[in-house]
């Protein structure tokens, strides 16, 4: 080999690397401007924090609103349990003073079992407590009452409606705490 055939050679292999070169160039430019492209302008990235921010914002807003309802929920109904445990004492006083009208020489007793009965009544329902009023020919509703027999209706207008209620029931403010305990007519 001559010298002059592997200058040709390494001329041709040099060009052919260098023709490699700009192409690679050209193209690591286009990506450039891709990327460069691609990146969110200042406007872009502002408004994606102000989104980012109102969501945040609204999320809290709704957490504040729920924890406020939930409260209100537990202040209203703080007292059921005492409430539960009162009414059966209740009941034993309205027992009590239907017992003593019976006895004409108990008059300053039903009278003093009255008063504390009454006090007894107002205090409860100041506290939110109120009774469900039930009457004979009431349509019964099983969401309501608690129909704890069924006999045959003594006429038939009170076929599937409340005969006799032999418990009171009582909400505490919209929450039934105790169905009233009723029998109905049977059909």
């Amino acid at each position: 080999m001559s010298k002059d055939q592997y200058t040709k050679e390494d001329e041709l292999k040099d060009a052919l690397k260098a023709e490699e070169f700009e192409a690679n160039q050209e193209e690591t430019q286009e990506n450039e401007e891709v990327e460069v492209k691609e990146e969110p302008t200042t406007e872009e990235l502002i408004q994606a924090e102000k989104d980012k921010y109102l969501r945040l914002f609204a999320e809290f807003e709704n957490y504040k609103k729920r924890t406020t309802k939930e409260r209100i929920e537990l202040f209203k109904t703080a007292g059921q349990e005492v409430m539960t445990v009162l009414l059966p004492i209740l009941d034993d006083f309205e027992r009590a003073l239907t017992h003593i009208e019976d006895d004409k020489e108990a008059e300053e007793l039903r009278k003093g079992v009255l008063l504390i009965y009454q006090k007894m009544v107002k205090t409860l329902e100041q506290k939110g407590l109120t009774a469900i009023d039930v009457k004979q020919g009431d349509v019964f509703d099983a969401e309501v009452h608690q129909a704890i027999t069924q006999i045959p209706a003594p006429s038939d207008d009170l076929k599937g409606k409340v005969i006799d209620c032999v418990e009171k029931g009582y909400k505490l403010g919209d929450k039934i705490i105790r169905h009233p305990k009723v029998v109905v007519g049977q059909a």
